[in-house]
């Protein structure tokens, strides 16, 4: 196999992707600048390289080195052997799955252009332009009248969205968009200030369900729900008030977009105001009486997920 590497020293410079995994703060500055992110696990690994996502090096255990024989002999770059002790002294955790792959972003789509059909051609899953380089570019204007085909219900463009704001934890972002694939979701919209659905932690939680969902990032966050509306969108806010309307009685037909907050405070009182109808998720008089209000983030979305999926299309 081509490229085999093996390192003995955890301080390798070679390893420098792989380093400090655990750093939150580094790991996000890095990957932003160098336009890679991590896979862990064969996999995750593997549902990467099928979507499409360029694999720049690997940092495997020997003992994981046979059964990812395939992978390594296709790696364009090295791949780094090592023991398992050097795997955590590296990475600053213990490496259960015995293998990471650095990969390569795509550029992201912009919302208009995801939500109009404009992006699909060259779209691939987890919401990049088919293009392996660090920079790439950005996704063209909507061309004349897609946004109505779009609400005309074409086949195969976004119906049934989700819009995360201000979701910080990495582990509920990618819960989220492991729901949002299992449970036939078109596409996740992120406010400005949500975390990176291509972190670490993030793809691991969600099974690489990531590269499953078409996903945009808005830039303006004051003015984004009125470009989802523009686009032909009805607005549910989730919330945890029980005076909201029950997901199960909700009706909204064609283009729907599900509203989901952040991990503490919820929606912001701009998003719950300019939604067309806000819902929730009923609690049990027995749970309420107990002071058991809401649920999480996460259990909220799956429910609101399924829900979604019995609207008419």
């Amino acid at each position: 196999m081509p490229g085999i590497v093996d390192v003995a020293d955890p301080g390798d410079p070679r390893l420098a992707d792989y380093a400090r995994l655990t750093d939150v703060r580094l790991r996000t500055s890095m990957e932003s600048a160098h336009g890679l992110f991590m896979a862990e696990g064969e996999k995750v690994i593997r549902r990467a390289v099928a979507a499409g996502f360029g694999l720049r090096s690997m940092l495997v255990t020997r003992d994981k080195l046979a059964g990812l024989a395939d992978l390594a002999d296709a790696c364009p770059g090295p791949v780094y052997v090592v023991s398992q002790e050097v795997a955590e002294q590296v990475t600053g955790y213990q490496v259960h799955r015995g293998a990471l792959a650095s990969m390569a972003r795509r550029a992201l789509p912009t919302v208009t252009s995801l939500l109009s059909g404009n992006a699909a051609a060259g779209l691939g899953r987890g919401g990049g332009v088919r293009n392996n380089s660090a920079a790439g570019g950005r996704a063209g204007p909507a061309p004349p009248g897609s946004g109505q085909r779009a609400r005309d219900g074409q086949p195969g463009w976004p119906r049934r969205i989700v819009l995360l704001e201000d979701l910080v934890d990495h582990a509920n972002v990618g819960a989220i968009f492991r729901c949002a694939a299992a449970l036939g979701v078109d596409a996740v919209i992120l406010s400005p200030r949500c975390a990176d659905p291509l972190y670490r932690r993030a793809v691991k939680v969600s099974m690489g369900a990531v590269f499953a969902v078409p996903y945009a990032r808005m830039s303006d966050w004051r003015g984004g729900l009125a470009e989802i509306r523009a686009a032909g969108f009805t607005l549910l806010a989730l919330t945890p008030d029980q005076s909201a309307v029950p997901l199960g009685k909700a009706t909204s037909a064609g283009r729907v977009a599900l509203l989901l907050g952040t991990e503490g405070d919820g929606l912001s009182s701009r998003w719950l105001a300019e939604a067309d109808t806000a819902v929730c998720v009923p609690m049990s008089p027995g749970a309420m009486a107990m002071g058991v209000d809401s649920l999480n983030v996460v259990a909220a979305a799956a429910i609101a997920c399924h829900e979604l999926a019995r609207l008419p299309r």
